[in-house]
C-alpha cells in the first residue's frame, strides 16, 4: 500500500510541474514515477500517510487565513527556529512534512538537517511591550 502512495505522490509532483494532463503526458508522468529509484525500503505505516495527508487538507484554508492576515496586517517581526522531525519518517513523508511547512506564507523550510531537524524561517506580527 505504501508503495502506491509513492507512486500517486510522485505523480501529483510530476502532474504539478507539468501542468499537463494529455495523454503523452501522462503515459510519460507514470513512466518517470516507474523508473525513480526507490531509495532505502523502510516501511512507512498507512497510518502516518493518512495522517500527513489529512494536514495537507487543513493546511489549505490554514494558508488561506494566513495569505489575508499578511495582507491585512503587517508582519514585520522574523525569526528562524529548529523543528523536530516526527520519528521513524520515510523520505516521501519528510517531503510531506517539508512541503506543509512551505505551503503556509508564514513559514518556509530552509534547511533540512540530516540528524532530525528542519530549519524553519517565520514572519510574525510585532509584539507590543
Amino acid at each position: 500500500m505504501i508503495g502506491y502512495l509513492n507512486l500517486i505522490l510522485r505523480l501529483v509532483i510530476w502532474f504539478l510541474l507539468t501542468a499537463n494532463l494529455s495523454l503523452a503526458n501522462i503515459i510519460i508522468g507514470i513512466s518517470v514515477a516507474l523508473l525513480l529509484p526507490g531509495g532505502p525500503k523502510s516501511l512507512g505505516a498507512l497510518k502516518d500517510w493518512l495522517r500527513a495527508l489529512g494536514e495537507v487538507i487543513v493546511a489549505i484554508p490554514q494558508a488561506f487565513f494566513e495569505a489575508f492576515e499578511i495582507m491585512l496586517r503587517p508582519h514585520n517581526e522574523e525569526d528562524i527556529t529548529l523543528e523536530r522531525v516526527k520519528p521513524g519518517r520515510t523520505p516521501g513523508l519528510i517531503f510531506l512534512d517539508i512541503f506543509l511547512i512551505t505551503f503556509t506564507p508564514k513559514t518556509i523550510v530552509l534547511k533540512y538537517h540530516e540528524d532530525g531537524w528542519y530549519e524553519v524561517h517565520r514572519v510574525r506580527r510585532r509584539r507590543k511591550a
